[in-house]
């Protein structure tokens, strides 16, 4: 089988090997993944007393 560089390819083709690329994220969750602010105002963060 005779393999085209990715340039050569046509645009159709492209969008269709990237595409395939982005599928999958493995399980992982990216919206989970984000830090929430500190400056938020957070009523369960709050009332946790502080340990030290």
């Amino acid at each position: 089988m005779k393999v085209t560089p990715l340039k050569k390819q046509s645009k159709k083709e492209q969008r269709k090997f990237h595409a395939r690329k982005r599928r999958d994220w493995n399980g992982l969750k990216p919206t989970t993944r984000v830090v929430k602010s500190k400056k938020v105002y957070d009523r369960k963060r709050l009332s946790k007393p502080e340990e030290e």
